[in-house]
């Protein structure tokens, strides 16, 4: 019932004409992503998706969804195969296959299980430590430095890459890793949505380190649509990040602790 309220509301904040008609259905490969993208069986919701079908019949552009990993997910859109890439932070690799749109402000950081042991205070430092055991998921890019990091950390034999954040949630619930890097939302809608998890929420720390800044993140189109097709697509999501209606979703999603140190205005 909630989930569908807060669906209406975001319909609602964003009924407003978009210039442009698309020439074809655009395709959408999604994978879940915390509140952004929500799989139930073979329905995507949360609030990218749900934007999009309320942007749908103002801006004349159909948008068909289909779930896929993560990894996978980039790489169709890197081949030209996906029209949209979304939730996406902005790097230099994706910008060859695409326009960025710029949705939201938010950051990786370094997450937990709280426990007595010291804080982690920048890449070098945890690369040092080397009984910390890091997961991350496969497909998962926040700019250079992180790739740089998660290279070194495999090279030392210290890290986890799974398909999901349940996975790495579950990993952590565990104690078989000691600490993951990924923006706070998305671990934290992977619990709420995962029973085998319940209660690790409160039980997490989140660190933030140098490496990690602040970064945009919103939605890739993709330079393979026709030119037409691209100029609606980016109108349309331009209009979007500007109403800071993904924001305004995010908050009606978590608590304000969850976003105070990694989600901000664009």
């Amino acid at each position: 019932m909630k989930r569908h309220a807060i669906a209406a509301l975001l319909a609602a904040c964003v009924a407003q004409a978009w210039a442009g008609d698309c020439s074809r259905d655009i395709s959408v490969p999604v994978s879940a992503s915390g509140a952004s993208v929500q799989i139930e069986g073979t329905h995507v919701g949360g609030i990218y998706p749900d934007l999009l079908r309320s942007a749908s019949g103002k801006s004349g552009c159909n948008f068909v969804f289909t779930v896929v990993p993560r990894a996978r997910q980039v790489a169709m859109f890197k081949a030209g195969k996906a029209d949209l890439l979304l939730p996406a932070s902005r790097t230099p690799s994706r910008d060859l296959a695409g326009t960025f749109v710029p949705m939201i402000g938010h950051r990786a950081m370094l997450i937990s299980v709280a426990g007595p042991r010291a804080p982690v205070t920048d890449a070098k430092n945890l690369l040092e430590r080397r009984e910390l055991r890091v997961a991350v998921v496969r497909g998962f890019d926040y700019g250079e430095q992180y790739t740089a990091l998660v290279n070194e950390l495999a090279k030392q034999g210290r890290l986890f890459i799974e398909v999901d954040v349940v996975a790495v949630a579950r990993l952590l619930h565990a104690g078989s890793a000691d600490l993951t890097i990924m923006g706070p939302t998305l671990m934290a809608g992977a619990i709420r949505r995962d029973a085998r998890v319940n209660g690790l929420q409160d039980r997490l720390r989140m660190e933030p380190i140098p490496e990690l800044p602040w970064n945009d993140s919103g939605a890739y189109v993709s330079h393979a649509l026709p030119a037409a097709d691209q100029r609606a697509l980016i109108d349309m999501l331009e209009k979007m990040g500007k109403s800071n209606q993904v924001l305004e979703g995010y908050r009606r999603y978590f608590r304000a602790d969850v976003l105070a140190d990694s989600v901000r205005p664009r």
